[in-house]
């Protein structure tokens, strides 16, 4: 299973480690789903349904049922994993697959506009150093 991984702070690669028992670091890919846009729900982004649009970030392949169930455990009841289409933009096999996206179904009055970066969040929370440039950011196309 992969999940996209840019779409939560809960699957940070910091945060994938320390929630799980891998030993080394979590390879991420980048890559774009189509069909939903991102906002905001205060600090966290937050995917909604969005025909035709396009997010771009980055995913991570999920090993296991458990750990992937861990993941989903650590979001509140405002996530859902829903299928997605995955595209990988680094050229490398495979181009793309089926996976998981964590789609915000909460109340979206909540909601603002605004752009999602790991980078700066990581920072915010002191879990990088400053210069985090390859921490990728979120964001969507129209």
């Amino acid at each position: 299973m992969d999940v996209d991984a840019s779409t939560s702070s809960k699957v940070s690669p910091f945060v994938m480690k320390l929630r799980s028992a891998l030993e080394t670091e979590p390879q991420l890919r980048p890559a774009t789903i189509t069909g939903y846009e991102c906002k905001l729900w205060g600090q966290y982004p937050a995917l909604l349904d969005a025909p035709g649009k396009v997010v771009h970030g980055t995913v991570y392949h999920v090993e296991t049922i458990e750990y992937g169930e861990r993941l989903a455990s650590y979001e509140t009841d405002n996530y859902q994993a829903n299928p997605c289409h995955i595209n990988y933009t680094d050229r490398n096999k495979p181009v793309d697959h089926f996976g998981y996206v964590f789609k915000f179904v909460g109340n979206v009055r909540d909601l603002s506009d605004g752009t999602f970066d790991l980078g700066t969040w990581l920072r915010r929370v002191k879990r990088v150093a400053k210069d985090s440039s390859d921490v990728k950011s979120l964001r969507h196309v129209s």
